[in-house]
């Protein structure tokens, strides 16, 4: 029996619906651009409060409009409809692998986020709560997801890489495409009911599948007690970790006082002649007024693999107990690595922000060992690409 099922209602792009997903920006005005740039794009219903018209209004006030723009792009052609269906999924970009995916329907009840709670899908970092309700209160004025969970299948992998591989193959010119920022070009193909689907259903729920994005989606559905969510399920030979840096926009403390408590807590600061890349595993990299330091923050002897990981030794060391920050400060913003380290200075060098924080990603060793062992990461740790587009497949709620 399988933990993977068909979405009972889809509602199929006819393309120009396409979106990054909302949580992956560095600021809110990227947003409104680009829903002024094409008014049917899922972030104007994903985050309505940011469309040109709603600015002003909070989230919760700007429901209503979120239910009339979706209910506008239904009746004006952007979405078909469809029924009892898995998509097919492909991502490809110049000079890389094609990446593939499963559009599909996943059991909530599944969800584990810890090694005493049984289930089949792996949540593996907290979360930040409001963000979370919000996603509940779209669900409910909607009755329609439109951002899927990235899963990553890593019990058959390979074979359910392979079977999506040959399917997408055969499937001829894709019914609908869609590029992102980036380049990469993302293409769909419905699947009905029938041995194929029955076949890639089995092996996408064939072993155990970890939140890879969309942990707040994920217990969204959980709080929201939707039965099911809609996921993308992927293979690990379709993905990659990127960096995922902070940037902070105001410091409770100047650039010399923070050097000096940092080497208070232990951490050895070593001011570099010029700014480097992006730094090795263990230690980070800071700029801040012009300067670039690399820092090695002191680890806990006694602490598990996960309290020693960069991110965590950041969210503990720097942020807590240097600086005083909760992770959820509104001072704090989190970078994925959509974002080059020349941006991050940039926005430093720019005023719009005090301190750029580089962190080296996550290796897909540890994200591996850590969900295997249900542990949680720390918050926004892992950057995976390339990303499942938003506004491509919706799936009706009831």
């Amino acid at each position: 029996m399988t933990v993977v099922h068909p979405i009972s209602r889809a509602w199929i792009t006819t393309g120009g619906t396409g979106a990054q997903n909302y949580d992956e920006f560095a600021d809110d005005a990227e947003i409104t651009d680009i829903i002024a740039a094409n008014p049917h794009s899922s972030l104007a219903v994903e985050m309505p409060h940011l469309a040109p018209e709603s600015l002003g209004r909070t989230f919760a006030e700007s429901l209503p409009d979120a239910v009339v723009r979706l209910e506008r792009d239904k009746s004006e052609g952007h979405y078909r409809q469809a029924e009892h269906v898995v998509v097919l999924y492909r991502i490809t970009a110049k000079d890389e692998a094609p990446a593939y995916g499963l559009w599909s329907m996943v059991d909530t009840g599944q969800i584990s986020t810890s090694a005493d709670e049984p289930g089949l899908v792996i949540r593996n970092e907290d979360v930040f709560i409001a963000k979370v309700r919000e996603r509940v209160a779209l669900a409910e004025s909607l009755q329609t997801l439109l951002s899927p969970v990235l899963l990553l299948q890593t019990g058959k992998g390979e074979e359910l890489h392979a079977a999506l591989a040959g399917a997408c193959d055969a499937a001829g010119e894709p019914e609908a495409t869609d590029t992102d920022q980036t380049g990469r070009v993302h293409a769909i193909w419905t699947i009905g009911a029938g041995e194929l689907q029955d076949r890639l259903t089995a092996l996408a729920g064939g072993g155990e599948l970890v939140v890879a994005d969309g942990n707040h989606r994920s217990l969204a559905a959980q709080t929201g007690g939707l039965p099911r969510f809609l996921a993308v399920i992927t293979t690990p030979a379709s993905v990659a970790i990127q960096p995922y840096n902070r940037l902070i926009s105001e410091l409770p403390a100047t650039p010399a006082e923070l050097i000096e408590r940092l080497r208070a807590a232990g951490a050895t600061v070593t001011e570099l002649s010029r700014a480097a890349g992006l730094p090795g595993k263990a230690t980070i990299e800071m700029y801040a007024g012009g300067r670039s330091y690399t820092v090695a923050l002191p680890s806990d002897p006694a602490g598990s693999a996960v309290e020693n990981l960069d991110h965590a030794l950041v969210e503990r060391v720097l942020l807590r107990d240097v600086l005083g920050l909760d992770p959820g400060d509104k001072r704090i913003s989190y970078i994925g690595g959509d974002y080059p380290v020349e941006w991050l200075r940039g926005e430093v060098d720019a005023g719009r922000a005090e301190l750029a924080v580089l962190i080296a990603p996550v290796t897909v060793e540890d994200f591996v060992a850590v969900n295997l062992a249900r542990l949680k990461l720390p918050r926004k740790s892992t950057w995976f690409t390339p990303k499942a587009r938003g506004g491509l497949v919706l799936a009706q709620l009831g």
